[in-house]
């Protein structure tokens, strides 16, 4: 397959509509700058024609292809597969809604190819979308942003370059599309920029995503960063925390018997220690703490059994 210059992974699920319409547009938008392009349309497992429709597109045009899943995976699961397939030096995501605008990707390109970012991320800085979503995407993005340290306005913006190497670096799996960025940091490609996109308001359908994606977004940010940080030592969370709790424990426990000694020598009132809810909490400490720590341990044993205990991301060799 000769070289490429970009490839455009677009997810879709139940599109049939807007389909044909934005093939057109990339094709319009490509052609009037010279890219030699590929589009990857991934088929989610759609209950409507959307596959009929891609097919027609494949017939018609020459630089589309198609991936159909047998049902819906999601769409990591559908970019996952794009990015397998793509060969282009630079690869665009966008949705298939045509709220994505595929005049953002010359300079989106161009930001890639020149100022040599590994990933450029859009901001829909102007939404067309209600404030029941918008408000909670805010917040995500702000907890995203305190927790990952990387300084992007909108994480889960469908439209994004990569440099190639970039996707064919990391894996993306259950919902984490929308940590994308930051499952690249941690792979090392460091220099991750935003541009300031347009947003188109939906033209066909309905959105795919309800309230449920804010919940799972959330857990699966904890995901990540657990991952990256002790994924491969997981002791050092584990067993720190299982022996501070430990200690906690251990030390209220210390007081409470060296309480009571202290009150026999003094020949003083004595209330026994097992009528004291403190020392119910210290033993729940420990036994908290000592779980933890085997937990760490157990984690441990895992992660050493792992075939990518060793695995790296080798930048040059010699």
């Amino acid at each position: 397959m000769s070289k490429l210059d970009i490839s455009v992974v677009v997810p879709l699920y139940n599109e049939e509509e807007s389909l044909p319409e934005l093939a057109e547009w990339i094709d319009r938008v490509m052609k009037a700058n010279g890219f030699s392009f590929e589009v990857i349309m991934v088929d989610d497992g759609s209950t409507d024609d959307s596959w009929s429709v891609v097919e027609e597109l494949a017939s018609k045009y020459s630089f589309v292809r198609g991936i159909s899943f047998l049902r819906n995976y999601g769409k990591s699961a559908a970019l996952y597969s794009g990015f397998d397939a793509a060969q282009g030096d630079v690869v665009i995501t966008m949705d298939a809604d045509l709220q994505d605008s595929p005049n953002e990707i010359p300079e989106l390109y161009r930001m890639i190819v020149e100022e040599k970012y590994d990933l450029v991320s859009g901001w829909k800085q102007k939404r067309y979308d209600p404030i029941g979503k918008r408000l909670p995407s805010k917040f995500f993005n702000a907890t995203a942003r305190l927790v990952s340290g990387i300084k992007l306005n909108d994480f889960n913006c469908g439209l994004k370059a990569y440099r190639r190497r970039v996707i064919k670096s990391i894996e993306v799996y259950g919902e984490m599309h929308r940590y994308i960025p930051v499952l690249a940091k941690q792979a090392g490609f460091k220099r991750i920029g935003e541009k300031v996109v347009e947003h188109q308001a939906r033209k066909y359908g309905v959105t795919k995503f309800g309230w449920e994606r804010f919940i799972h977004g959330f857990l699966d940010l904890l995901s990540v960063v657990f991952v990256s940080k002790f994924g491969k030592k997981p002791m050092h969370f584990f067993g720190t925390l299982g022996i501070i709790t430990f200690l906690v424990g251990g030390i209220l426990s210390g007081f409470m018997i060296g309480e009571k000694i202290y009150h026999l020598a003094n020949h003083m009132k004595v209330r026994e220690v097992t009528d004291q809810p403190l020392f119910y909490i210290s033993l729940t400490l420990v036994i908290i703490g000592v779980q933890l720590f085997l937990t760490g341990f157990l984690g441990e044993l895992v992660s050493r059994s792992s075939s990518e205990r060793n695995s790296y991301q080798i930048d040059k060799r010699l």
